[in-house]
């Protein structure tokens, strides 16, 4: 059985591993610099964690099993609809998007950076998204067959959604001079991108 103390130090070098990681990207991340804001030695974080790329791809995994249950489950009942999932799809994305702001200017310079390592990440997009995908455009034919939302593409529909999610968030020290320090009230701003860009999108789908 896994002692408390020793998940509590894994828990310690993951938090620290990430920001050094969010920061700095992979090949400025320094594991000396991760045990020392964990407050580990050097010794025990290679005991924990092995190697950096080790616990790189653990950070990511986490990473991307948390954005699966924030937007892949917003598909939802088959019974919701339309107007609905993409209520929940925006709101969940948006509010993952939020709790990780440096994640998405992080992920495009990993994946422009460094291909190979990026790999991981990829590969588990691919996995989950076409299943989401099809069944997002199961429901976008359903409505759209009832006259009561224009036929669109679900791929198409995805990246409009992203796009409005993840700019804000990845451009926030320009958007926020910009706009009069319109993010300074973090939770006020999050709820009004989610009123905004669901009224977006849903003008988009008007038939």
């Amino acid at each position: 059985m896994v002692k408390q103390q020793d998940k509590d130090t894994e828990a310690k070098i993951l938090r620290a591993a990430e920001h050094e990681f969010l920061s700095k990207g992979f090949v400025g991340a320094r594991t000396t610099s991760i045990a020392e804001t964990a407050g580990v030695t050097h010794a025990m974080f290679h005991y924990y964690f092995r190697t950096k790329e080790k616990l790189f791809d653990r950070i990511i995994s986490e990473k991307i099993a948390l954005l699966k249950n924030a937007v892949i489950e917003s598909v939802g009942d088959m019974n919701d609809s339309l107007s609905e999932v993409i209520r929940n799809v925006i709101n969940n994305h948006l509010e993952f998007i939020a709790a990780n702001p440096d994640l998405p200017r992080f992920l495009v310079g990993e994946i422009f950076s460094n291909p190979g390592r990026s790999a991981t990440f990829l590969d588990s997009l691919h996995r989950i998204a076409p299943t989401f995908i099809a069944e997002l455009q199961d429901k976008i034919d359903c409505e759209a067959a009832k006259g009561l939302c224009r036929r669109v593409d679900a791929k198409m529909l995805m990246l409009d959604i992203v796009s409005l999610n993840v700019f804000a968030y990845m451009a926030a020290p320009a958007v926020n001079v910009a706009l009069c320090d319109c993010m300074a009230d973090a939770e006020s701003f999050l709820e009004m991108r989610k009123a905004e860009n669901y009224d977006t999108i849903m003008r988009k789908l008007k038939p």
